[in-house]
Formats: structure tokens, C-alpha cells, sequence
């Protein structure tokens, strides 16, 4: 399927947001899928995984997150010219990542989320259910997004997400009972993020809900950062299956929906 993209710009209550949208170059509308970033910031790795969403006729943008502080993008890389891991960076850059990461607040993601919706209206955007796929620290800004729009965003999708589990009174998994729809989670066996008692923790609000479902996988071997096909660490076999979940789901919960084109 062909597909356009291109950098766009949303105007939101505290700022210009940059980002990327990538949809099917015929037809229309397009359910709207959400793509958020990880720690590092948009990069066309990412871009390239808007077009592949687009490809299964979505219209998919992904935000940059941090526009408040800039346009920050963060890009190392180790000899063979792949993107490197997270720990491997020198602490200062860690902090400085971290700080950055975990301070993108609930009320932040509101008003990025509904700057998006807003924006969606001119595009080939369908009324209808919207998802997200999010990577790292996108997982759970995924979780927040769907907690805070549920009755918008039927279809979450986080590929080794970070933080899902906290003692803080708005961890995600203690507003579980907010969402909708269905909620796709893929895990890493060597992932610090993915320990047996968070994955509990996390599955735990999902059982006995008739309009919630929760599907995960558990994949042997992988890393933290896995899902990213730039990364040092990526697997192929464990992100194929996260992508045939996500679509899947997808198509489930999107697409029966498609409706007419928004109004501008």
C-alpha cells in the first residue's frame, strides 16, 4: 500500500507540538492510531514505524513529546552503527533522559492527546475508536492517554513499557478501571521493567471485566528495548508477534467502527 507522510505541526494550549503522520495514500477516512515515543525522542526510526502502521490503513502520528523543552532527539550509537541500549549511556546522559521522560505529567498527555483529536478533524481522520502503540516510556504514556479518553481510544498497545507499576496513587495499573476496549502488552524476559511481580500487579485490575480485555506476551530471551529494529538489543521474532497482536487488535477494535470524516 502506498502511504504519505510527512513532519507536521499541532498547536496546543502550551505550545507547538512537532511531530510526524504517516496514512494511505487512497481512500479514507482512516481510524486514528497514536503512535508515542520511547526515552530517546522522535527520529525517523520511528517515522518508519508510522508508515508501517499507515500500511494497515491507519492514519498514524506520532508526537514529540517534549516539545516543551524543544525539539530533543537523543542518538547514540556503538560501532556497528546500530542505536545502543539505555544503561550503556553514561550516567549524566541517563539523568538528564530520565528527568526529562518521567516528567511528562498526566495533565501533560491531556492536553497533547487532546490537541491531537482537535487536529484530527481536518485530516482523512474517521469519528470513530482511535488506539496507540507505545514503546518504553510510551507504554505508559499509552495508559494514561486511553485512562484519561476512553471513550476514544478502545485499542492500547505497549511493547515493553515502562513504570506500568508504581506506588504512586496514579500508577497506571491502579486506573485500569478507567479504560476501555482492549489493552495489548509485550514483555521482555531480561527487562527490569517486566519482573514477575509487576506483570501480576499490572494483570491483576484486568480479571472480571466484561468490556476490558487483556492479552500480553512474555518473550524468552529479549531485552528491554527489543521492539525497536535500530536497536542493539532488537529481536525480530518476539516484535513480530507484538505487531500481529497489535494489529489484530486493531482491526478488532477500529476498524468495524470506521465512520464518516470528521468536520473541520
Amino acid at each position: 500500500m502506498n502511504v504519505n507522510g510527512r513532519a507536521i505541526d499541532i498547536p496546543t494550549a502550551d505550545g507547538t507540538m512537532d511531530a510526524y503522520a504517516a496514512w494511505p495514500a487512497e481512500g479514507g477516512p482512516f481510524p486514528l492510531v497514536i503512535m508515542f515515543m520511547d526515552i530517546w525522542g522522535l527520529r525517523e526510526e520511528l517515522f518508519a514505524l508510522t508508515r508501517k502502521v499507515a500500511c494497515h490503513g491507519y492514519y498514524c502520528v506520532v508526537p514529540n513529546l517534549y516539545y516543551r523543552s524543544g525539539r530533543i532527539r537523543y542518538e547514540r550509537r556503538n560501532a556497528a552503527g546500530r542505536m545502543v541500549s539505555f544503561d550503556t549511556l553514561p550516567q549524566n546522559l541517563q539523568q538528564e533522559m530520565l528527568v526529562l521522560g518521567r516528567g511528562l505529567t498526566r495533565q501533560m498527555i491531556e492536553t497533547d492527546v487532546s490537541a491531537i483529536f482537535d487536529f484530527a478533524r481536518t485530516q482523512p481522520v474517521s469519528t470513530g475508536p482511535a488506539g496507540t502503540v507505545g514503546f518504553c516510556l510510551g507504554g505508559r504514556i499509552g495508559f494514561f492517554a486511553a485512562q484519561s479518553f476512553p471513550d476514544r481510544i478502545r485499542a492500547t498497545s505497549s511493547f515493553h513499557g515502562t513504570l506500568l507499576v508504581t506506588d504512586a496513587p496514579d500508577s497506571p495499573h491502579r486506573l485500569i478501571n478507567r479504560m476501555k476496549g482492549e489493552v495489548y502488552c509485550g514483555h521482555g524476559e531480561h527487562d527490569r521493567f517486566s519482573e514477575p511481580q509487576i506483570l501480576a500487579a499490572l494483570e491483576a485490575p484486568f480479571k472480571g471485566r466484561s468490556d476490558l480485555t487483556y492479552r500480553s506476551s512474555f518473550h524468552r530471551g529479549a531485552h528491554h528495548g527489543y521492539s525497536l529494529p535500530d536497536r542493539d538489543v532488537h529481536d525480530a521474532a518476539a516484535t513480530e508477534t507484538d505487531w500481529q497482536e497489535t494489529f489484530a487488535m486493531f482491526a478488532r477494535q477500529l476498524k468495524p467502527a470506521r465512520a464518516s470524516r470528521a468536520p473541520a
